[in-house]
């Protein structure tokens, strides 16, 4: 008597280069990263399997930490992890894939996700850091920016700070910590010009990280009133300040 094919959900975390991809979000005529996730694993099980990711990133954006899930029934190939992660590289890489509940949602059971910005401030770019780094070659208030940090924290509306094109269903969302750290998040080289901004929250809306970035760069560096940050908070107007680019952002974590 045949053993009866069970349907069992799988949970991965994978790490991957932004600038090499268009993105987390499959697109039909785009290199990104669920759409080579998706094929490379329905290759090496010879079926069409679908992948669902947490965290939708923008093309540029890196992941240390992107969780999906997918169903397959029954167990999983021998050395699937390696064998997609050897298909992938050299620009992304599955670091584990277990087992979890038919019932656990890769989006709704999310406890908080971790996002870092890092930025250099010199007058000019360091070639080991620019791939990860922001350049910002203009005098820094850390002192004021540290300062702007804690306004963001707590529960708002933060339609002033997201980009058109969202459809969010809702543009509330809850800052658990915002805190300005030395040092980069994925290069290893000890810069004394390297900081990033890390964030903790529940989600976060359509580029809504880097327009506070750029919100609070062009504040930190005088360009700006501190009163445009509480306008951005607390008016939720349209957005129209500065974006900042997209390298610099990672996915750090998201716990659930």
């Amino acid at each position: 008597m045949e053993e009866a094919i069970i349907k069992k959900q799988y949970k991965g975390i994978i790490c991957y280069d932004g600038e090499f991809f268009h993105g987390w979000q499959y697109q039909p005529d785009k290199k990104t990263v669920q759409g080579e996730l998706q094929k490379n694993l329905s290759l090496i099980m010879r079926k069409e399997i679908h992948v669902q990711g947490a965290s939708r990133t923008d093309a540029g954006v890196h992941a240390l930490g992107q969780t999906f899930t997918f169903y397959y029934e029954g167990n999983l190939p021998t050395r699937l992890r390696h064998a997609v992660s050897q298909l992938l590289a050299p620009h992304a890489k599955v670091m584990e894939i277990e087992e979890v509940p038919l019932e656990f949602d890769v989006c709704r059971d999310v406890k908080w996700k971790k996002y870092c910005y890092t930025f250099e401030l010199s007058k000019e770019p360091s070639p080991f850091t620019i791939k990860y780094a922001w350049h910002v070659p203009y005098k820094i208030d850390l002192v004021l920016l540290r300062e702007l940090l804690p306004e963001l924290i707590g529960t708002h509306d933060f339609a002033g700070f997201q980009s058109t094109g969202s459809q969010m269903q809702t543009t509330v969302r809850t800052l658990y910590s915002v805190e300005l750290k030395e040092g980069g998040v994925i290069t290893s080289i000890n810069s004394a010009n390297l900081w990033h901004i890390e964030f903790v929250g529940n989600g976060f809306l359509y580029h809504m990280i880097r327009n506070i970035i750029g919100t609070l760069i062009e504040i930190a560096r005088g360009r700006f009133p501190k009163e445009f940050l509480y306008k951005c908070l607390y008016e939720n107007k349209k957005f129209n300040g500065l974006c900042a680019p997209p390298h610099g952002l990672t996915l750090v974590e998201i716990k659930y």
